[in-house]
């Protein structure tokens, strides 16, 4: 699973791009505010929907121009083609998928799985559990078909009970149908969720041994509520309170990753550095579980690999990247502190990307 052509038009402060990148390694360097992570945003937008800089895609398209679009070719037999459009007046995305113009956007997430490291995905460990619910259901969409129709359910459920929860007055039989519905769905959800973690755990302490071996260091998933009872007679006997708070309280939408080392908050015990590589291993696990189970490739997208590790440590990561023979997409302001990272016989492609006028940026591969 590699990308083999790029073609931006209206992202950010880029000029129109048009990219033929290695199947391997794509280092794009360049100086602060040239461009280099909205290459990255771009090829996010593409293959997810949505960016990882904001939350309104408007704010993507270029200053004076009337839209964004954003087209890829994945390499396989035949090659797929995906593509992205957003109107600066218009809300909603246009996608396309083989040339569909009704491709749905699970099926453009499917299609070309990625995995983003930046500084947001810290989030993993200090972030909230909603960051670390979305890094699970990722990994279980990818490898279960049926989580998606089961995880569409459940929110429905969630949502009409809610708002049974916020009239004021409550219906029993009505309540009664929507907590059914939830219960049936969330925990046949938490069942899918168990058991990818189950199969997942053992290729996370793999990976982690081999960047950063950490003695203590434990993840634990946690359903969401009790343990020792059903959904349905968590939700039956919490409706009073639950009302009182206007929302439910427990159910497979409180789902976590706990991330601790010797019972503590990883967060609070490691190091900026330590932290990066835990997250890291996370991430990557990701795309090696997926490459054991599915057969399939993530493409990597990793702003400032350099950042906040030393040498051997950058050495390790990018010779574990290498290992999983997967496409990846790295930035970084000099260069050359990923020279002597790869392989001699590791397609490295290198691109540049600089200002030319007025705010503008224009990529460039580089010799």
């Amino acid at each position: 699973m590699s990308l083999t052509l790029l073609n931006f038009q209206g992202l950010r402060n880029l000029l129109s791009v048009e990219m033929t990148p290695s199947s391997r390694i794509n280092v794009i360097s360049g100086a602060n505010g040239s461009g280099k992570t909205s290459l990255l945003e771009g090829i996010h937008i593409l293959g997810m929907g949505r960016s990882f800089r904001t939350r309104q895609l408007k704010h993507a398209i270029q200053a004076d121009e009337p839209q964004m679009t954003l087209y890829g070719r994945l390499a396989g037999e035949p090659e797929v083609t995906l593509g992205v459009r957003r109107l600066r007046a218009q809300r909603e995305l246009e996608l396309r998928l083989r040339g569909d113009k009704n491709a749905r956007l699970a099926e453009l997430v499917e299609a070309m799985p990625l995995q983003l490291i930046n500084p947001d995905a810290f989030r993993l460990l200090e972030g909230s559990p909603a960051g670390r619910r979305e890094f699970l259901d990722w990994g279980v969409f990818h490898v279960k078909h049926d989580f998606l129709g089961m995880w569409k359910r459940t929110r429905r459920a969630l949502k009409h009970r809610n708002a049974l929860l916020r009239r004021g007055r409550i219906q029993p039989q009505e309540m009664a149908v929507w907590e059914h519905e939830l219960a049936m769905w969330g925990e046949q959800m938490d069942v899918l969720r168990s058991a990818w973690f189950s199969d997942f755990l053992p290729v996370f302490e793999e990976t982690l041994k081999v960047l950063l071996p950490l003695s203590g260091l434990s993840l634990h998933y946690a359903r969401g509520w009790d343990k020792e009872r059903s959904l349905a007679a968590v939700l039956h006997d919490s409706r009073a309170t639950d009302q009182q708070m206007g929302f439910t309280q427990q159910g497979p939408q409180r789902a976590d990753l706990r991330i601790r080392i010797n019972k503590q908050p990883a967060v609070e015990v490691l190091s900026r550095g330590q932290q990066k590589l835990v997250v890291s291993a996370l991430k990557l696990a990701q795309g090696r579980f997926l490459e054991r189970t599915a057969q399939r490739h993530c493409i990597y997208l990793i702003d400032d690999l350099p950042a906040e590790l030393d040498a051997q440590n950058r050495h390790q990561f990018c010779q574990l990247l290498e290992d999983m023979q997967c496409q990846a997409f790295i930035t970084s302001v000099e260069p050359s502190a990923l020279k002597n990272a790869w392989h001699t016989d590791t397609p490295v492609n290198m691109f540049h990307v600089k200002h030319i006028k007025e705010g503008l940026s224009n990529l460039e591969r580089a010799s």
